[in-house]
């Protein structure tokens, strides 16, 4: 007896047209339900959701990490295609990429990424392309470090600045008051802004933003206003202590985030804007940011066009508690998921909330937080360093099944029954 068999042509293997190299289209985004009957239920975090002109194959995003990994031109290298694509490829809802700086001095160090020339941009586009090839979204946080620049890498070392000798620029560091951010610590005393460089940096944000959509085709923005950096620093009374429109009344401290934003939404309107905010400052001053503030800072925001508002606290104050000491406040719930739900009670359906911090060990609680209406997104940084294929692990863990890419789910159940399936459909077996 002899076995004959004949395999039709298909069309599964087409290439994307996304990049200028061969990677296979993907039926869906990696991450997306998998429904194994009509009436299975879908957990809410493996629901999508709309954002502005975008839909996210579910509720997981990859916050912005630094990796100090950027070049001496402050450009992405293959590290960052390789970090970038090994997570995208996966299938989080949407990816961040880490903070890039908006002007030559708005590094948090030597090797931070820079978004201010076209060249910067262009490297960007790779990781893009890439994301897009696979069928996923993928932002790109913008910064200015403001009195926190010119810093080490996190890996040299938490708090040592970085003079010229290995790339600094000590002479211009910038803030909105001349106030370090430690007085007799390791961080330079900032030059205090003029209003001609607020001018400056403002637009710096509109084009960096640009630059980011129209050069590298990143599908949103986050404007990083929190921990301490300078839009964070600008809003806060314990690093502001000016007595112009920029200082003074909560408005007025407002006021560079409001023109911030303004001038990216006159570059790119239909683009989402993300906006990371500190909602509290962690801190023992009187004068400390509040939840409050938080409350009132969103609804400008809103009106200002923002889509999506980023959870997160603290960094503006050397006197703050460590993150274990503040943790121990929110009995037993991840650090930041008070602060989302007081900001999420405030603002309803106007805008989407997302929460960062301590969201990545237990997919139960985190879709729960979610069903209840809690917060909108749970944005994860660490637990994406340790294992980039965390959505597939949450949905093994609440037992349901994900798409996965074609590269990595061709072994395993449901892609695995899919290829039995096409064999079986496109094959001739003969018996003699």
């Amino acid at each position: 007896m002899t076995v004959s068999y004949e395999i039709k042509p298909s069309d599964e293997a087409k290439a994307s047209d996304a990049v200028p190299y061969y990677t296979p289209e993907q039926p869906v985004p990696a991450g997306t339900f998998y429904r194994e009957n009509p009436d299975q239920i879908i957990p809410k975090i493996f629901q999508p959701l709309k954002i502005g002109n975008l839909t996210l194959q579910n509720r997981i995003g990859v916050s912005p990490m630094c990796q100090y990994s950027a070049d001496s031109k402050f450009e992405a290298t293959p590290f960052h295609f390789m970090h970038y694509s090994s997570i995208i490829s996966r299938g989080p809802g949407i990816t961040i990429v880490e903070s890039a700086g908006v002007s030559p001095e708005a590094g948090l160090s030597p090797h931070d990424l820079g978004i201010w020339t076209d060249s910067q941009a262009e490297k960007l586009k790779q990781i893009v392309d890439f994301a897009h090839s696979q069928k996923q979204l993928v932002a790109i946080q913008i910064n200015h470090g403001g009195r926190k620049a010119s810093g080490q890498p996190l890996f040299v070392h938490l708090e040592q600045v970085a003079d010229e000798s290995v790339g600094g620029w000590p002479d211009k560091v910038l803030a909105p008051s001349a106030i370090p951010f430690r007085p007799h610590g390791n961080y330079y005393v900032p030059n205090e802004l003029t209003k001609e460089d607020i001018k400056r940096i403002v637009n710096d944000f509109g084009d960096a933003a640009k630059r980011a959509v129209e050069i590298s085709g990143f599908d949103a923005i986050e404007i990083h206003g929190a921990h301490g950096y300078l839009v964070n620093e600008f809003y806060s009374p314990i690093s502001n202590q000016r007595t112009d429109e920029y200082g003074g009344s909560f408005e007025n401290r407002a006021r560079f985030l409001m023109e911030v934003i303004d001038n990216i939404k006159s570059k790119i309107p239909e683009t989402p804007i993300f906006l990371r905010i500190s909602a509290v400052e962690n801190s023992p001053r009187p004068e400390a940011w509040t939840i409050e503030e938080s409350k009132q800072l969103a609804d400008l925001v809103i009106e200002k066009g923002i889509s999506l508002i980023d959870i997160s606290s603290g960094g503006n104050d050397y006197k703050q508690p460590p993150r274990a000491t503040v943790a121990k406040k929110t009995k037993g719930e991840p650090i930041h998921v008070p602060l989302a739900r007081a900001i999420k009670e405030h603002v309803g359906d106007k805008v989407v909330v997302a929460c960062v911090g301590g969201l990545h060990e237990d997919p139960q609680l985190v879709n729960q937080y979610l069903e209840d209406g809690v917060f909108d997104v749970a944005l994860i940084g660490r637990g994406f360093l340790k294992n980039p294929g965390l959505v597939w692990e949450f949905a093994d863990k609440l037992g349901v099944r994900l798409h996965q890419a074609l590269q990595y789910g061709w072994g395993f159940w449901p892609e695995r029954q899919q290829i039995i399936d096409l064999i079986e459909r496109t094959s001739k077996f003969e018996l003699e």
